[in-house]
């Protein structure tokens, strides 16, 4: 397993939603959260990201 999570600020799903309860989205899984979304992945799934890719 990877040691090292993705990094959403670099991934071209990720977008900022500008709202303070939910400030981070993952357009690719479709949802928002107050905590990065490869961490909120990590913890309810145990694995890591499978759909980071890196903007160009």
């Amino acid at each position: 397993m990877s040691s090292k999570r993705p990094n959403c600020f670099k991934c071209r799903h990720f977008s900022i939603t500008h709202e303070s309860a939910t400030p981070y989205a993952c357009q690719a899984m479709g949802f928002k959260s107050k905590q990065a979304p490869a961490l909120v992945v990590f913890k309810n799934s145990g694995m890591e990201c499978q759909l980071f890719s890196p903007k160009e």
